[in-house]
């Protein structure tokens, strides 16, 4: 059954920033697009680079090893060389605190 997990706060996570953390054995990257928090799986169906180290245009995360490209709203593979997407979470944000659906 899915439940809400505190990962950090908002503080932690201003506009236009990303951040990876560990959550209950999954590595989740989250970004802070104009105020909304989006949660992916972090690494890069790919080659395995952390995404929360790409660079971010809309609700677009680039890789930042070999440019393949995701959308944060649904974690699809946009563009070559990755073919399979990213599993996506639910985030809530309470008061300063952010959760993600696990």
């Amino acid at each position: 059954m899915a439940r809400l997990v505190k990962v950090t706060e908002t503080r932690n996570l201003p506009p236009g920033s990303a951040a990876a953390f560990d959550v209950e054995g999954n590595r989740i990257a989250l970004f802070n697009v104009g105020g909304t928090i989006y949660a992916i799986e972090d690494t890069c169906t790919h080659a395995g680079a952390s995404l929360a180290e790409g660079a971010v245009e809309g609700t677009k995360v680039t890789c930042p090893w070999h440019g393949a490209e995701f959308d944060l709203t649904n974690g699809s593979a946009l563009t070559p060389p990755a073919f399979e997407g990213v599993r996506t979470f639910r985030v809530v944000v309470e008061g300063d605190a952010i959760h993600v659906e696990i």
